[in-house]
């Protein structure tokens, strides 16, 4: 029984996590953002953007047409669910894909909901 009462509270735990990152993922600009980051082209911009791996808040910013503070707003949704990380250069935070934050999300997917929910 007691085996029984972990499976489910686990289950719930890895339920509202997935559930976390749905409504991250619910909003338009920041699945925007998290598709500029899986796909970045160099960008001129002040905060240095030099490769292909991190943008600088500005760079994100310039190619979505909004404001800086409403990027890093969604920036921060996006970092407490751990799909993205940021990496500090200067003055600037550079963004990228949290590769393991993907992974685990992906892994949650498939585990409560089904693997032909993830594949089709």
């Amino acid at each position: 029984m007691l085996d029984s009462i972990l499976v489910h509270t686990n289950m719930n735990d890895e339920i509202e996590s997935l559930s976390d990152i749905f409504k991250a993922l619910a909003d338009p600009t920041r699945l925007r953002l998290l598709v500029l980051l899986s796909d970045q082209s160099i960008i001129d911009c002040e905060g240095g953007c030099t490769d292909q791996k991190y943008l600088c808040v500005g760079a994100l910013a310039q190619k979505l047409s909004v404001t800086q503070s409403a990027v890093s707003q969604h920036l921060r949704v996006l970092r407490h669910v751990r799909l993205i990380k940021g990496e500090r250069r200067g003055a600037f935070m550079h963004y990228s894909l949290n590769n393991e934050g993907v992974e685990k999300y992906r892994d949650l997917v498939e585990q409560i909901m089904g693997v032909k929910f993830v594949s089709g």
